[in-house]
């Protein structure tokens, strides 16, 4: 059986995800956004996924900086979404296959 906490946290946990999301739009919505700053909520994207990346860097397991470095390639080549999918996806494969 669950525990009770358990969907209370999930739900919770939605719910400040989904706060933290719109939290930008009701903060900005009246506001002109000078170039320097639009430059900087464009890039967040890219920085939030460097954060998330970043500990391969480190890594000794052969998989993950196998999958590191496909990411990296494509990242060079393609948009965000395309590049995190073949980034997940390289990840898991590789994970299985080697370990």
């Amino acid at each position: 059986m669950i525990d009770a906490a358990t969907p209370l946290t999930i739900v919770l946990m939605a719910g400040v995800t989904y706060l933290t999301r719109i939290g930008g739009y009701v903060v900005l919505r009246n506001r002109v956004l000078s170039p320097r700053a639009t430059a900087v909520m464009e890039a967040a994207p890219g920085c939030v996924l460097i954060s998330v990346i970043a500990p391969a860097f480190v890594s000794r397991n052969p998989a993950d900086l196998a999958a590191l470095a496909i990411t990296l390639v494509a990242a060079t080549r393609l948009s965000m979404l395309p590049t995190v999918l073949i980034g997940v996806a390289s990840a898991s494969l590789l994970r299985h296959l080697i370990g």
